[in-house]
C-alpha cells in the first residue's frame, strides 16, 4: 500500500501545499495513494508523540510511505536517522518529492543512510563543541557558572509576600500543615520557608 504523510508546524500553514506536490509526484510515478495522514504538530516532538507514530506502526514489508520532503519526519538528523532505520529494518519504502530520494532495503539506501549518520555524529559534535566553548568564553569573562553557592535569598521563595502573615500563624501556634493547606502548598514549602525567617533573623 502507499501512504501520504503531511506535517505543518502551525494551524496557520496549510497542508494543501504538500498535498499538491506528493499527488503530482504519485502521478508521475503512477502511483495511487491509498491512505493519508495529516497533522498540525511541531516536528520537535517524537514520532511516538504525532500521528507518525500509528502511522510508521501500521506500515508493512513492501508498503511505501511518500512525503514532500525529509524535513517532515522530524527536526534534527537524528530523529530522522531513528526514523529511517525504522523504515529500512521493515523493508518499507521511503519516497520524498523534493530532494528526489527512495530510500529501501538496498544498498543505495544504506550508504545514503550512512551519510545521514555521519552528519548527526558531526551535528552534535559541533553543538557539544560550541557549548565548551561558549562555558569557556563565559568563565574567561568572569561569569559564575552554575547554580549560586549558599541557600537563596528569602525573597526568591513562593511564600515570601506572605512573610508578616505566615510569622503571625506560626506566633499564634498554627501547624505547618494548616499553614500549607491555608497558601496551598506542601508541608515542606513551609518548613523551608519558616526556616530561613529564623535564619534571616539569627543573621
Amino acid at each position: 500500500m502507499n501512504y501520504g504523510y503531511i506535517r505543518v508546524s502551525t494551524d496557520r500553514q496549510t497542508v494543501e501545499n504538500q498535498r499538491f506536490e506528493i499527488e503530482e509526484f504519485s502521478r508521475r510515478r503512477n502511483i495511487t495513494i491509498d491512505s493519508w495522514t495529516s497533522e498540525v504538530v511541531s516536528g520537535t516532538k517524537k514520532a511516538d508523540e504525532r500521528l507518525l507514530g500509528d502511522l510508521l506502526r501500521g506500515l508493512k514489508k513492501g508498503d511505501r510511505l511518500i512525503v514532500s520532503e525529509l524535513s517532515r519526519l522530524g527536526r534534527n538528523l537524528l530523529q530522522i536517522m531513528s526514523i529511517l532505520n525504522y523504515l529500512m529494518e521493515k523493508d518499507i519504502i521511503l519516497l520524498t518529492v523534493k530532494e528526489g530520494y527512495e530510500l529501501g532495503n538496498n544498498i543505495n539506501s544504506k550508504v545514503l543512510a550512512f551519510a545521514f549518520g555521519l552528519s548527526a555524529e558531526i551535528e552534535r559534535n559541533l553543538i557539544s563543541q560550541r557549548t565548551k566553548e561558549a562555558l569557556a568564553r563565559k568563565k574567561a569573562e568572569g561569569v559564575v557558572l552554575g547554580r549560586p553557592k549558599g541557600p537563596a535569598k528569602l525573597s526568591t521563595y513562593k511564600l515570601y509576600k506572605y512573610k508578616n502573615e505566615i510569622t503571625k500563624l506560626r506566633d499564634e501556634g498554627m501547624s505547618f500543615n494548616k499553614i500549607a493547606k491555608k497558601y496551598q502548598v506542601n508541608r515542606a514549602t513551609v518548613s523551608k520557608f519558616i526556616k530561613r525567617i529564623g535564619e534571616e533573623r539569627n543573621g
